[in-house]
């Protein structure tokens, strides 16, 4: 019997993505369903809107995904900084709230998708790669 290792292809770019949600569970999670899609690499966490500006400044993420309600600022006003000062090429918002004045704030604050916590993993995915 011979072992297989599998290794990503040199020019498959995983896309580097900070989470941002206030709850640690959520973070964990996320991050770990993330890894094992194999598009993404998680390179930083926020528990709040402005440590995830800082984090975002510091580690120039390709994708920030941020819950709509987080302590200090919104997702909203995050996702608004985030695309002023360009330090991300998309923002997914991820939020339990589906009500369309949520999703029309957000996406006139920038956002790239707004996806409903428990949505298939699948459908978080496309909105992170823009696929």
């Amino acid at each position: 019997m011979t072992d297989t290792v599998l290794t990503s292809s040199p020019n498959h770019h995983l896309l580097r993505v900070i989470i941002a949600d206030d709850i640690p569970q959520v973070r964990q999670d996320l991050h770990l369903l993330l890894q094992l899609t194999g598009e993404v690499e998680v390179i930083g966490e926020a528990a709040s809107g402005w440590e995830a500006i800082l984090q975002a400044e510091a580690l120039h993420p390709d994708v920030m995904v941020i819950d709509l309600i987080m302590p200090d600022m919104d997702g909203c006003q995050v996702t608004y900084a985030i695309k002023a000062f360009e330090l991300a090429n998309r923002v997914v918002i991820l939020s339990i709230h589906a009500n369309p004045e949520d999703i029309e704030r957000a996406m006139k604050a920038g956002a790239d998708a707004y996806i409903q916590k428990g949505a298939d993993l699948s459908i978080l995915v496309r909105a992170i790669t823009g696929s």
